[in-house]
């Protein structure tokens, strides 16, 4: 699998991520193990969590296996912090929670360090400042490399990225991580750009429009899909729309064309964007994340992207 460099960085990671959101609720130890050995055998280097990715047990259950199956030196370790959901409030970026944040998740990963560590969403609540030099403690203490941002506006990334730069010796932005697809197209208008611009990489999650653009919600909700589940139907409904239905039907069109899956299709578009380090996905079975692979080899020509461009646009 291709490697890309991250922004204007030094790390490199895969251009396909694998993401762990569903491990240890919808996806099993057994299956997220035989997702995580094909990845590597792929060639894939990115693994992405979170500290509230189903209460922490995606982090344990990723612990588990750099301990007992997968070499960690192999692997691009990516983690977060911020959101709160059993908290007092629902995100907490001050200097107090953070720092204990990633000492938690270290205990539950089994390890010394990360390679990214993510500030998970913007928290308006806690002076930038402070945020900002909690970041830095983490990353000189040793506990992670690199840090980032996710799901940040264009002018908070801008604004946390700037500061880090203007003073000599803070740790940079590295990564913005946010939600870009076909059928999520905001990121151009300001986040895509403010990253250029202060030399962050993009990390792409739900490249397949929260698997809307796979096809399989076409002609209904199957059974057993993600809108189906009570966790998860309130994420995959905004994507069941008009708008999205002719995005979708444009990609299954391409697909016809080319011969290869949907998903081959939306992800390829999505990875090769301009600005994208990688793409994260989020398979909930270890046959989901086989498929999305063999979109490694799809080029997408670039009459097939104009076409997904215009009937995806935002105008």
């Amino acid at each position: 699998m291709e490697q890309r460099y991250v922004g204007r960085s030094g790390l490199s990671v895969s251009r396909l991520g694998l993401g762990t959101m569903t491990w240890g609720r919808d996806t099993d130890a057994d299956e997220a193990a035989a997702q995580l050995r094909t990845f590597v055998e792929a060639g894939g280097t990115l693994v992405d969590t979170a500290d509230v990715y189903t209460a922490g047990d995606a982090e344990r259950l990723l612990g588990r296996m750099l301990r007992d199956s997968v070499p960690r030196s192999e692997l691009v370790i990516s983690t977060k912090a911020v959101v709160t959901p059993a908290g007092r409030r629902p995100r907490d970026a001050s200097r107090r929670h953070l720092i204990a944040a990633v000492d938690a998740s270290l205990a539950r990963l089994g390890l010394d360090y990360v390679d990214v560590w993510q500030l998970h969403t913007y928290d308006a609540e806690v002076p930038l400042e402070e945020t900002l030099a909690a970041l830095d403690a983490i990353v000189t203490s040793g506990r992670a490399v690199y840090a980032g941002v996710c799901d940040y506006a264009g002018w908070q990334l801008a604004a946390a990225a700037i500061t880090q730069q203007c003073t000599p010796g803070r740790v940079p932005i590295t990564t913005a991580q946010v939600e870009y697809s076909l059928l999520a197209r905001e990121p151009e208008r300001e986040l895509l750009p403010a990253a250029a611009h202060v030399g962050a990489g993009v990390m792409a999650w739900s490249p397949l429009g929260r698997g809307v653009l796979t096809g399989k919600y076409r002609t209904g909700i199957p059974a057993d899909s993600r809108a189906a589940t009570p966790h998860f139907a309130d994420f995959v409904g905004p994507y069941l729309d008009e708008r999205s239905r002719r995005v979708v039907e444009s990609v299954m069109t391409a697909a016809d064309g080319l011969g290869v899956s949907p998903l081959a299709v939306a992800l390829s578009w999505v990875r090769d964007q301009p600005g994208v380090a990688s793409a994260i996905i989020g398979a909930r079975t270890h046959a989901q994340l086989s498929g999305a692979l063999l979109a490694e080899d799809v080029l997408l020509p670039i009459e097939i992207r104009e076409a997904l461009d215009d009937v995806s646009s935002l105008d």
